[in-house]
């Protein structure tokens, strides 16, 4: 036997050691671990991260944090509590890992927790009243910044249930205290009643652990800097009358001592613009600041943020990349202070890029089609970034001359098992002349000829985008044998602000246009069987699915999720008053005419002939189930085919993985109904 059969049989032999790659399942869903976040150590040898995994017996997920070596050789889980973790740092003389948990300890609450790098279990480092909801290492490392919200962690009372929080259900003891509301947007979801205090900074001490305050309560702060020579600290701050009416956030700076006076550099009203929540970063001089710059309150529902510069000193900010019509996130002054970089929300993608200080052109510094939706810098400018591809789920990665080379490989195992459908893009025009995007995922066995039943899954935001990322939900339909079509309908992120704003104060109208065209598009090439089309979303996505069933009666089969299709009956029952105020206005100011405008599906019951599945969270503050229950109610009165789930306890999101599961499953039952008449029943939906 000669060296070239032995190679032969070689191969062979190893072809046929190769699992065979199967379709996604339900099953599947909680094996996939959700990476996120990315911070660089000191001495860029390492990257700390969290993970977040399902336990399907216990029903519960967990985050924790986990580490990378540079060199991508090294992968370590570092907490294993049952309770998450979260915003992982490093300390700058590279002695610790930090971290803000809930776990038990002395003191309850969000609290920071420490590990130190020579080894042993984390310690509980802060003991405060209150919840640490975010901090920031002094260049020294002996000293923390603190974001406090709840309560003054030197008040001694003893009651340490967050304001507006319920007992569990049964419990005995001393009943709650009323729930007393005095501010103008007082709900929020998962939060619950706004009833706490506005946030405060405090000054940490590492050695003595006692806490300064630092600003007072007539001052909400968050998102707490401090200066490269940790002799000042910027923040985001709000105050006034009705502090929160219109989001009047401003840069701040002050001293890094208790007792120093805040000093405002911004001076946004809240009306014609604000300052993003994001992070005011340093220059390396410590000369200038970087922040996001938001739209007023009458766009703030479309808000694209702005790269602004403003000086320590004081002056007028200055808008950087100011030709760059995209929503941008996450700026920070390079090693140099020559430019800065940033991520940049383009159609479908999401890239890192910089611009020049002085002026000049944004360079990108990736090409294809990829969502980078994390950024972290090191001191000699290296960039370690969360990437994800159509076929790859989110990864920690080093960027490095334009190529992405992987730090973590959480997916690799379980992404490998999987044949799964090739993700196109596509491009079509609505009735109005509107240039409408979007991606159509095929079943991983198409078929090119073969007319299928297609699902048009609908995003919500509305100033969100679907772009070039593994989506579990995409895939799953594909695998049960859907075409998939998602749209970047007019509303959405990543192609400029014009086309951002272009649903203010009339929803369902432009987006409907362009969600309509999109099918006409699949259906006319010979992709879509136009006699088994179906629709959902969920949020928006399920106020436009509303939308498109009143409107468009080629739909079979719909699932609604969290929308609502009478917005007025939410005015003071969820969290977006702002909104509703400066957008649309309050009926007793601009009379019903726009609110009927929007309330087209609700008002038009009687117009929809498609089965459609409602669902939503018991605890929804962000899009209460008020609506859902509205539109069963109307199409049961009508008797056209539908089902309203409630999930008990959950918010917006459901959280609940056995609820996450359910919610897939019924999905997919109600599709197959109405869209898989005559074909054989699914055999890969994990049932």
């Amino acid at each position: 036997m000669n060296r070239i059969t032995i190679a032969v049989l070689c191969s062979t032999s190893l072809l046929l050691a190769q699992p065979a790659k199967r379709l996604l399942k339900i099953d599947d869903m909680h094996r996939f671990h959700d990476v996120r976040d990315a911070q660089l150590s000191p001495d860029g040898k390492w990257v700390a991260y969290t993970v977040n995994t399902v336990d399907t017996a216990a029903d519960k997920s967990d985050t924790d944090v986990w580490i990378a070596s540079w060199d991508g050789k090294q992968q370590m889980r570092m907490t294993s509590s049952p309770e998450s973790e979260s915003s992982p740092k490093w300390s700058p003389d590279g002695k610790y890992l930090s971290f803000l948990s809930s776990r038990p300890g002395k003191a309850k609450g969000n609290q920071v927790w420490l590990l130190d790098r020579n080894g042993g279990e984390a310690q509980q480092f802060t003991d405060v009243k209150g919840r640490v909801s975010a901090y920031d290492w002094s260049p020294d490392s002996k000293k923390l910044l603190l974001v406090i919200a709840d309560r003054d962690p030197n008040d001694p009372a003893d009651d340490e249930r967050p304001a507006g929080a319920a007992p569990a259900a049964g419990a005995a003891g001393k009943a709650p205290k009323p729930i007393v509301i005095d501010r103008y947007k007082f709900k929020q979801d998962v939060v619950g009643y706004l009833t706490a205090p506005p946030s405060r900074l405090y000054l940490y001490d590492v050695a003595t652990k006692k806490a300064e305050a630092l600003t007072d309560p007539s001052l909400e702060a968050a998102s707490a800097v401090w200066s490269p020579d940790g002799k000042w600290i910027s923040f985001i701050g709000r105050s006034g009358k009705d502090w929160e009416r219109y989001n009047t956030n401003n840069v701040f700076v002050m001293e890094a001592r208790a007792g120093a006076v805040p000093r405002q550099l911004t001076q946004y009203d809240g009306v014609r613009g604000s300052v993003s929540r994001g992070r005011a970063e340093w220059s390396p001089d410590g000369t200038k600041l970087v922040y996001l710059q938001s739209t007023g309150a009458k766009q703030s529902a479309y808000n694209m943020t702005r790269i602004a510069m403003v000086p320590v000193a004081g002056g007028t900010p200055q808008v950087l990349a100011d030709k760059l019509d995209r929503g941008v996130s996450a700026p920070r002054f390079t090693p140099d202070g020559a430019s800065v970089i940033f991520l940049a929300a383009d159609d479908r993608s999401e890239y890192p890029a910089t611009v020049p200080l002085g002026g000049g052109d944004v360079k990108r510094l990736i090409k294809g089609p990829m969502m980078i939706s994390t950024l972290d810098q090191g001191k000699d400018g290296r960039l370690a970034v969360l990437a994800a591809t159509d076929l790859k789920a989110g990864e920690i990665q080093a960027l490095e001359s334009g190529e992405l080379r992987a730090l973590t490989h959480h997916n690799d195992s379980v992404m490998a098992e999987f044949n799964l459908g090739a993700t196109e893009e596509f491009s079509c025009k609505a009735k109005d002349g509107n240039e409408v995007h979007g991606l159509l995922v095929k079943p991983p066995d198409y078929v090119a000829g073969k007319k299928y039943p297609t699902l048009l899954r609908i995003h919500g935001g509305p100033n969100g985008q679907d772009g070039h990322s593994f989506n579990f939900e995409r895939q799953l339909f594909a695998a049960n044998g859907y075409v998939v079509v998602v749209v970047n309908y007019r509303g959405s992120s990543g192609r400029g602000e014009k086309y951002q704003v272009a649903i203010s104060a009339d929803w369902g109208n432009k987006e409907v246009l362009d969600l309509q065209a999109a099918m006409d598009h699949v259906v006319a090439t010979g992709v879509a069987d136009p006699d088994r089309l179906g629709v959902g979303g969920w949020s928006y996505g399920g106020i436009l699915t509303d939308a498109m069933i009143a409107k468009d009666h080629r739909f079979k089969a719909a699932t609604s999720g969290a929308g609502v299709a009478f917005p007025l009956a939410l005015y003071g029952v969820d969290q977006y008053i702002m909104q509703y105020d400066e957008e649309i206005g309050a009926p007793w100011k601009v009379g019903l005419e726009p609110w009927i405008r929007i309330s087209y599906p609700f008002l038009h019951a009687d117009q929809i002939t498609t089965p459609t599945l409602f669902l939503g969270g018991e605890k929804d503050f962000n899009v209460p189930l008020v609506g859902g229950e509205q539109m069963y109610q109307a199409l049961r009165s009508l008797g056209i085919p539908t089902q309203l789930v409630i999930y008990p306890g959950q918010n917006h999101g459901i959280a609940r993985p056995s609820y996450q599961k359910d919610r897939m499953e019924r999905y997919l039952a109600w599709y197959a109904k109405y869209l898989k008449t005559g074909d054989a029943p699914a055999t890969n939906a994990g049932q």
